[in-house]
């Protein structure tokens, strides 16, 4: 009879010898602390799982790019291991429907939560570390980055940090740094929404939403920095038509 984690052990190509160890990956704090498991839950495989991450990351990019400088390794690598790039790569596994939550949890929506699912991939590269050693923990993080690594490669690769984008390009236009400020939080903790409004030397020019405020001032820097972009190509003035923010 087919055991359930088959089903994952297939999405990620990997097939454990030591199936506790995935068990524990996928075991939320909620979820041990209610049914006072005897493998514990994944915080701990978390910080381990971070760390191989990193090294992985740093390792292929120091050996795969000799001519990067270490200012453009340290930007590539944040984007690599950052909470977006790591919860789209979970997200892209359905880790979240694997995951062991309390009752509480669960129903608040943790199997989609950002945090929920970032937790999730870095304890299973742990526990794919533990029971296959580095070799196994480096294939399967390079595998689930290939796409970006790839496009990295190529030389197509744009950073998703709108943020430092939309500074970078600022600063090349001699126009005042980004200021970002919280205009309203609403819904319950478990579903915060909040919303952004961006200024550029004071002027409103852009107004992001997100599930985390960090997440809302990327949305308001993707969308200045499209604005920014747009205007300075035309010749307009950069903060022309920009009232239906004010």
């Amino acid at each position: 009879m087919e055991h359930p984690l088959d089903d994952l052990e297939e999405r990620i190509e990997y097939v454990f010898r030591d199936r506790s160890l995935l068990v524990r990956a996928l075991t939320h704090s909620s979820f041990a602390n209610e049914s006072r498991v005897e493998q514990g839950d994944n915080e701990r495989l978390e910080f381990l799982g971070d760390t191989i991450i990193g090294f992985v990351v740093s390792e292929y990019l120091l050996l795969n790019h000799p001519d990067f400088s270490e200012g453009r390794l340290s930007k590539l690598r944040a984007h690599l291991v950052s909470a977006g790039s790591l919860s789209r790569l979970s997200s892209g596994l359905e880790l979240g429907r694997f995951l062991r939550l309390g009752k509480g949890e669960a129903k608040s929506g943790g199997r989609k939560k950002q945090a929920k699912l970032v937790d999730a991939i870095e304890a299973l590269v742990a526990a794919v570390y533990l029971d296959g050693g580095m070799e196994a923990a480096r294939g399967f993080v390079l595998k689930q980055l290939s796409a970006d690594l790839d496009e990295i490669l190529s030389g197509r690769f744009v950073s998703r940090d709108y943020k430092s984008r939309l500074q970078e390009k600022l600063h090349s236009l001699r126009e005042a740094p980004p200021e970002y400020s919280v205009i309203d939080r609403a819904g319950p903790d478990h579903r915060r929404q909040f919303s952004v409004r961006l200024t550029i030397g004071g002027e409103p020019t852009a107004q992001g939403q997100g599930d985390t405020k960090k997440s809302a001032e990327q949305d308001a820097a993707r969308q200045a920095l499209a604005r920014v972009e747009q205007k300075f190509t035309s010749g307009e003035s950069l903060y022309r038509g920009n009232s239906e923010f004010e």
